[in-house]
């Protein structure tokens, strides 16, 4: 059987751990920049948030509902991602981190009757160690897991805990779920499905997978099978690495001079390094971006990217840095209002099958690997995250607006929750 753990609006519930009068209150969460919605407590959704809106537009519903608004603080929601896979790991030795608030679990045994019960203690001890409330769905497949894990989040008469673990239940979950809904299903092939009469789970398995002819891909074929009880998604337990990295952002202000479309880059590519590094990996190549804003169609619009291959793989931040600043200048072009830049690393290699050049100085290596590592490990400590940065990077002018940014309670000393007793 497996299982999902869902994380219940996960940043909204990383907000609420350190700070309990957000509790029974509408709580929404920011993109970049204050933008648009991205979470929302279950409060908010009641009174007509939903996801994606602009900020602007919902001000006057902010005020009127006293709804609390905070930024994203992606720092505070990463470490508290972390302790919640922590206890996920320590808890079942079968588990995959899917997102930052989802994992899939394998339960090993047998007697189905318990399982209910043990899911229940499984996110009441994530509930204990973490903050942050949990569901769990359990089916025979991940994608039917996926669909009782909705369930579970949905309808609180599950206490948390949806199990699919019989024929009537899967035809009555199948039934009540949209296509749309189905994991792995998109707009695009929502559509298709729509126009050849299948509306929910149970039309898609009702017809003959092949029937779909020139409408699934292999990928869909395999959601057919799951839904229909037979399990061929496994759970990898192996960290694979991403084949490709980015790090961007839009602006909150446009920019027009090249030093400070300097110091993004090389912010960007500190971010790209530091991903690198966690994942054992180097880069071989690289592209940098830049581009004004589609929007604003009263300002002269251009775009340009510049793609460039190392001359050797690697993970150092000042290599990587000199040679997107070097991309970066082949493409700027002066009098224009920048609104977005960013660097994509386009291929990988493990960090132990380097293909060396033949004039390569172990003794250089050796020394860059060891103030790589140090400035590594650097970042990582409690009072010093991110802190050890290249000079170009110092400044983060207009990179981002964060007017609501939250404290990070679990990465800062100076950030550490303050608690005040009363006599």
């Amino acid at each position: 059987m497996f299982g999902l753990i869902d994380c219940n609006n996960f940043f909204v519930s990383c907000e609420r751990v350190f700070n309990p009068s957000l509790l029974n209150r509408p709580v929404i969460v920011l993109s970049n920049n204050d933008g648009c919605v991205v979470a929302m407590s279950d409060e908010a959704k009641s009174i007509g948030i939903k996801r994606g809106i602009p900020y602007f537009k919902i001000k006057d519903v902010v005020l009127k509902h006293h709804i609390a608004v905070f930024s994203s603080n992606y720092k505070l929601y990463g470490d508290m991602s972390s302790r919640v896979m922590a206890t996920i790991s320590a808890l079942i030795k079968d588990a995959e981190i899917y997102s930052i608030d989802e994992a899939f679990v394998k339960f090993d045994f047998s007697n189905d009757e318990k399982l209910e019960n043990i899911g229940r203690n499984i996110i009441r001890i994530i509930r204990r160690n973490t903050g942050i409330p949990v569901s769990l769905g359990i089916a025979s497949t991940k994608t039917l897991a996926k669909i009782a894990a909705h369930f579970a989040k949905k309808h609180s008469a599950y206490n948390g805990v949806c199990v699919i673990d019989s024929e009537e239940k899967r035809i009555k979950a199948l039934t009540v779920t949209e296509v749309d809904n189905i994991w792995g299903i998109g707009r695009k092939l929502t559509n298709n499905l729509h126009r050849i009469g299948v509306y929910n789970a149970i039309d898609f398995c009702n017809k003959p997978y092949q029937s779909y002819y020139g409408i699934l891909n292999a990928a869909n074929i395999k959601t057919w099978f799951e839904l229909n009880n037979k399990s061929c998604i496994n759970i990898d337990t192996v960290n694979t690495s991403r084949k490709q990295l980015c790090s961007s952002r839009s602006f909150s202000e446009s920019i027009n001079d090249l030093n400070l479309l300097i110091n993004a880059i090389s912010i960007f590519a500190e971010s790209i390094c530091r991903k690198l590094k966690e994942q054992c990996c180097c880069a071989v190549s690289l592209s940098v971006f830049i581009y004004t804003n589609a929007f604003d169609h009263k300002q002269a619009q251009y775009y340009n990217s510049s793609h460039v291959k190392l001359e050797e793989p690697t993970s150092d931040v000042i290599t990587i840095t000199s040679v997107a600043i070097n991309a970066l200048k082949s493409i700027f072009r002066e009098n224009f209002d920048y609104k977005k830049a960013g660097i994509i690393i386009t291929e990988v290699v493990d960090e132990n099958n380097i293909q060396r050049t033949l004039f390569s100085s172990t003794t250089k290596l050796e020394k860059k690997q060891s103030l790589m590592n140090v400035i590594h490990k650097l970042n990582q400590k409690p009072n010093t995250v991110d802190s050890v940065h290249l000079a170009s990077a110092l400044t983060k002018k207009n990179l981002i607006k964060q007017k609501h940014l939250s404290r990070q309670f679990t990465t800062r000393f100076d950030d550490i929750i303050e608690i005040n007793c009363n006599q």
